[in-house]
């Protein structure tokens, strides 16, 4: 359980880190985003989430080799 609270913990600091130091920027990719056909969306979801397997499993692989 402690791991995935440090994940979603981490999750939160980036959140509020890019919230903080560019808002207006937020904004320009809320607009971006909302311009995307849903299928589009979609794949955005699907590649992010095929990349945070591979950097959790890096990370795994790493923090075992140690």
């Amino acid at each position: 359980m402690t791991p995935i609270l440090s994940a979603l913990g981490l999750v939160l600091v980036i959140e509020g880190l890019a919230l903080a130091l560019a808002p207006s920027r937020i904004e320009d990719i809320l607009t971006f985003f909302a311009r995307l056909s849903h299928d589009q969306r979609r794949m955005i979801g699907l590649v992010a989430v095929a990349i945070g397997v591979v950097v959790v499993a890096i990370a795994r692989l790493f923090g075992q080799a140690g």
